[in-house]
């Protein structure tokens, strides 16, 4: 299910925003370091609340509001900020810590580091599957609702596995589970 959301103001970018939230109230993979970083930046969040009163306030003293485009701005920052503040705190509440010691290394899972071969090009990647919220290309963490995360998932090292991606299908042979 999605919904629109529109924002009446003077910023164009506001006019028609779109929301995904089909996954609001569903559980949520993460580690504990994960679930500490999101609990930061809702505290972050929240600090934020008085300063955009503050700016709203003040753009309120400087008479009309129907012509005011600093109090519709900060209204709008305040309608976005609040949203965010809601959809971090749904995550927080239905996150579900993964437990690393009881994580097997037989399968590819969650937080399991996996080291593979494209067989299309040789190439030789190694990704650790992590939740969304911890994804980071950078430094190797691929979300499990990734194609290649979900088409990898309960196989096994040594196995060949065709991943469904938009541009077609790569093979990649699994050569090593670890965490």
């Amino acid at each position: 299910m999605q919904k629109y959301w529109t924002w009446k103001g003077s910023h164009d970018r506001w006019d028609s925003f779109l929301f995904n939230f089909d996954k609001m109230g569903e559980a949520h993979y993460v580690t504990q370091e994960g679930l500490d970083k999101l609990r930061e930046e809702l505290a972050a969040m929240i600090a934020e609340r008085p300063v955009i009163s503050r700016a709203i306030a003040e753009a309120r003293d400087k008479g009309d509001l129907s012509e005011n485009a600093e109090y519709d701005a900060a209204r709008e920052a305040q309608g976005m900020l609040e949203l965010k503040i809601s959809k971090m705190q749904d995550l927080i509440a239905n996150a579900k810590v993964i437990d690393e010691s009881k994580i097997n290394t037989e399968t590819v899972q969650m937080l399991t580091k996996v080291k593979l071969k494209n067989l299309g090009t040789g190439a030789i990647v190694s990704y650790t599957f992590v939740g969304e919220s911890e994804t980071n290309i950078r430094e190797g963490k691929l979300a499990m609702t990734t194609p290649i995360g979900k088409a990898l998932m309960g196989h096994r090292k040594g196995e060949v596995v065709p991943v469904t991606v938009p541009s077609g299908v790569i093979k990649f042979e699994i050569l090593e589970i670890s965490i």
